[in-house]
């Protein structure tokens, strides 16, 4: 069964509520990865762990709904440089989906065979990873020579659009919903 993995910490408060509402809608199995515990997912667990069980009271007995639990999870790492990236990487294979911010994490699921996309709605594959990580590597070395100073669009309407229109795309194709 194909999974869906979120860098959290990279994502908005915004980006993670599209994310959580299909996850939620679909049952599908997500998890959200970083370094702290956000409230916003730990909320939305709550209530989807509600709605799941609503149905089943008079049906099972307290235990029996007590096992039911959201398909949604919040996985804390421990504080480290990429240890979020490291696990999310270790964890996903082939045919999961992975939305994070950043380049050289997409690369590395690309690889293991997992569908890739940023927090802007570009969507990666082999064909395009390379590409992509080669001009971030050059705007990095570009900055650290004070050449440069990469700017990204701000997250204005048509951005968010993109995200939440490409991420739609490919849960469907994923998860079938």
């Amino acid at each position: 069964m194909p999974r869906l993995f979120v860098d959290a910490d990279s994502m908005t408060a915004r980006q993670r509520a599209v994310i959580l509402r299909r996850a939620g809608a679909g049952n599908i199995e997500t998890l959200f990865v970083a370094d702290r515990s956000l409230p916003d997912v730990a909320e939305a667990v709550r209530l989807h762990t509600i709605a799941l069980r609503a149905p089943l009271r008079g049906v099972l007995d307290r235990t029996g709904i007590r096992a039911v639990r959201s398909t949604i999870s919040m996985v804390v790492v421990p504080t480290g440089d990429n240890s979020a990236d490291d696990y999310i990487a270790a964890q996903c294979g082939k045919g999961d989906l992975v939305v994070s911010h950043d380049i050289p994490l997409l690369a590395r699921v690309v690889e293991k065979g997992a569908l890739a996309m940023d927090d802007r709605g570009n969507e990666y594959d082999e064909g395009n990873i390379r590409s992509r990580l080669g001009q971030r590597d050059v705007n990095v070395a570009l900055r650290e020579m004070g050449l440069f100073s990469e700017r990204h669009r701000s997250m204005d309407t048509k951005v968010f659009q993109d995200f939440a229109n490409t991420f739609d795309r490919l849960v469907s194709r994923v998860f079938s919903c």
